[in-house]
């Protein structure tokens, strides 16, 4: 594919990107940008200049603020970045923040200043961000005071000299940025950028080792919107966004700011988005869409069991996890309303398959989202039959482009993204997951996914949450071995690990059943909500 041209001075991200030859086939068909396109100019000044001035954008910390008033912090925070911190059209600028305006308005202020933005998670240390800033060269990095002490750390350990500057993550403005920037004027010309320029590094989660970065354009950012969000969601500008996943990760970016501000719509941020917290939010501002993790959505089933009122939600997204048909059945009944089960991949930048409103199943995560192709193949790329398990490989306007990374031809094959994903897909074209390819258990020459014993043991009374493994075995190769947390009132014995296993068999094929049964009082999970399974293999 051949790129447009750049407005960047600094062509690290784009000397970077891998050979023509190892990058997934791009579909653009029905995405057209011009050639030269600035995502977070888009996002605000182009929004107000629409009309939405006055419409709410963003409610977090204790306040709301317009889209007027986004764009003109926004403007302020980006003159500060070129006049006093020296940021030039394609340096590296690191974020550090919970999911707050201060961030939001962050990242579109470094966007506009045509920079590449890396949003890292609060929870990281200074190991972690060091591997992320010398494998990214930042330049700047953007962090909230409340904060600070880790990134300082970082900066020590770093091979790379990086400016550090604090905001305030709250509703204060007292911290350097703030200050700084409460002097410059609310108009700022945005860096003209192409819209094949790099605009976004996002570092995949869950991995060990050397991060990997995945590499998105100023379109890609948009088109994200165009598609999934405009064609699936149907957003509007009355919807209000709520959610629990960090904007560092692109699910959260997407969900919790790309989509509202494309459309006039307003998000509702939380930093400590437990499902009470969340339960609250949605009460209070009569949330319209929510992304969350099915664990979150078990807690809020249970609590308008206790009278909350969440009917304002005509959205329930669940992504990152598969969703098991007992949550979506009682969501279903509880609410009248379909839980929209998808899938997407940093490397993707997000969602490219989902159920929708008008066409959904349980068990079933649905059609591709327009734009992509998708396809279940074996290891020489062969297409599989309808109902056999394969790995999923996709296709459309985004794709996996890795930084300098030699694990690009991995995830890419024959034009194809290869998501490390087992799927199977039905005879009407639906598709369904299977499990993570590296999560399928082999037990005695039978192929049994983890996920689909989980769905099972969920639909016992007894069971809160549960994760289910693969453990070695002398005879079987492998077996199936559950950790559960037990509901209150129920007691982790012999006699419950009988019922329980009697419970699958008579669910599913009575081979899948799990034959080790471990009770814990919690199961290891990201901040997103998803099930860390590495960590309960790793303590077997």
């Amino acid at each position: 594919m051949t790129l447009g041209p750049t407005g960047h001075v600094d062509s690290f991200s784009r000397d970077r990107l891998p050979p023509a030859e190892d990058w997934p086939e791009i579909r653009l068909d029905g995405f057209d940008y011009p050639e030269w396109l600035n995502a977070g100019v888009e996002l605000t000044d182009r929004m107000v200049e629409r009309g939405f001035g006055d419409h709410i954008a963003l409610i977090g910390n204790g306040r709301s603020r317009t889209y007027k008033e986004l764009a003109d912090w926004s403007n302020r925070i980006a003159h500060a970045l070129v006049s006093d911190y020296g940021v030039r059209p394609g340096n590296r600028v690191l974020i550090r923040s919970a999911n707050n305006p201060a961030m939001v308005a962050c990242w579109l202020a470094a966007t506009k200043a045509g920079a590449v933005v890396v949003n890292t998670m609060p929870m990281l240390r200074a190991g972690e961000l060091a591997k992320i800033v010398d494998k990214a060269e930042i330049s700047v990095a953007l962090c909230d005071t409340r904060l600070m002490e880790e990134m300082v750390a970082c900066q020590k350990d770093s091979r790379f000299l990086m400016t550090v500057v604090g905001f305030d993550g709250t509703a204060n403005h007292d911290a350097e940025l703030d200050r700084v920037a409460l002097r410059k004027p609310v108009k700022f010309q945005g860096v003209r950028t192409g819209r094949d320029d790099v605009a976004l590094l996002g570092f995949t989660s869950g991995t060990t080792g050397e991060p990997k970065a995945t590499m998105h354009f100023h379109r890609d950012i948009l088109i994200i919107a165009d598609g999934y969000a405009r064609e699936v969601l149907n957003v509007t500008p009355e919807d209000v966004f709520v959610g629990s996943p960090p904007l560092a990760f692109t699910f959260g970016l997407g969900g919790l700011a790309v989509f509202p501000l494309r459309f006039g719509a307003a998000a509702a941020l939380l930093e400590q988005a437990s499902p009470p917290n969340m339960i609250q939010i949605i009460q209070e501002h009569k949330a319209t869409i929510c992304f969350t993790a099915p664990t979150a959505y078990r807690v809020m089933l249970k609590a308008m069991d206790e009278g909350a009122d969440l009917s304002s939600l005509r959205a329930a997204v669940s992504a990152g996890e598969t969703l098991p048909a007992p949550v979506y059945d009682e969501w279903r009944t509880k609410t009248g309303k379909p839980m929209l089960d998808g899938i997407g991949a940093t490397e993707m930048l997000h969602i490219f398959i989902t159920n929708r409103f008008d066409d959904h199943r349980p068990g079933c995560t649905g059609r591709p989202v327009t734009g992509y192709e998708a396809r279940i193949v074996d290891d020489q790329m062969n297409e599989k039959p309808r109902g056999e398990v394969g790995r999923l490989a996709v296709r459309g306007p985004t794709g996996c482009r890795y930084l300098s990374d030699h694990r690009q031809r991995a995830y890419v094959k024959a034009g194809w993204n290869l998501t490390g994903d087992s799927f199977w897909q039905d005879e009407d074209g639906r598709f369904h997951f299977a499990a993570r390819s590296d999560d399928m258990i082999i037990s005695a020459g039978y192929n049994i996914a983890g996920p689909e014993v989980e769905a099972a043991l969920l639909a016992h009374p007894a069971v809160l949450e549960c994760g289910v493994i693969g453990v070695p075995d002398e005879e079987r190769g492998q077996v199936v071995e559950a950790h559960v947390v037990l509901a209150p009132g129920h007691v982790g014995d012999a006699l419950m690990v009988k019922l329980l296993q009697d419970h699958v068999k008579a669910t599913i094929a009575p081979y899948k059943y799990p034959r080790r049964v471990v009770f814990a009082d919690s199961l290891p999970k990201t901040q997103t909500g998803k099930l860390q399974r590495f960590r309960l293999k790793a303590g077997s």
